[in-house]
């Protein structure tokens, strides 16, 4: 089980402007999910009083509704993926300048993300550390 990595404030309120920038279009996404389902339900439960073509008429119904929601589901994703590069883009000259002092004040050798790891001692995280010095430079920036 994989520990939840601590974020700094200005990231943890970043995220969540993003967030609800992006709560009407997840919203959209959702209401069209449901429609398609329920388009669905319908057709399962008349398909034996709908003539050939109604039933038809219905399924393109549910395809174009489909494609719809995949566009969405796509321009939502991109959405997000744009958000977070915008994100560390933001936060990745602070993060740079902590680890700066870091290296200076406590002597590290090497610092090494923790996606190119297989394996680092819970001892050697300076996460924590790197996410304090983050948000002492937020509250004296405000």
């Amino acid at each position: 089980q994989r520990q939840q990595r601590p974020e700094s404030e200005e990231a943890r309120q970043l995220m969540q402007t993003a967030q609800q920038e992006l709560e009407n279009e997840q919203n959209e996404v959702n209401a069209l999910g449901q429609e398609i389902m329920s388009l669905q339900e319908q057709i399962q439960k008349d398909a034996e009083v709908m003539s050939p073509s109604e039933q038809r008429r219905r399924q393109k119904e549910i395809e174009d509704k489909q494609i719809d929601y995949q566009f969405l589901v796509n321009k939502l994703q991109k959405e997000v993926q744009d958000r977070r590069q915008e994100l560390l883009q933001q936060m990745a000259p602070k993060v740079d300048a902590v680890l700066k002092d870091l290296i200076e004040l406590e002597g590290y050798d090497v610092i090494m993300q923790r996606s190119g790891l297989l394996y680092a001692n819970s001892k050697h995280d300076i996460t924590r550390k790197v996410t304090e010095k983050l948000n002492e430079r937020h509250q004296a920036a405000r």
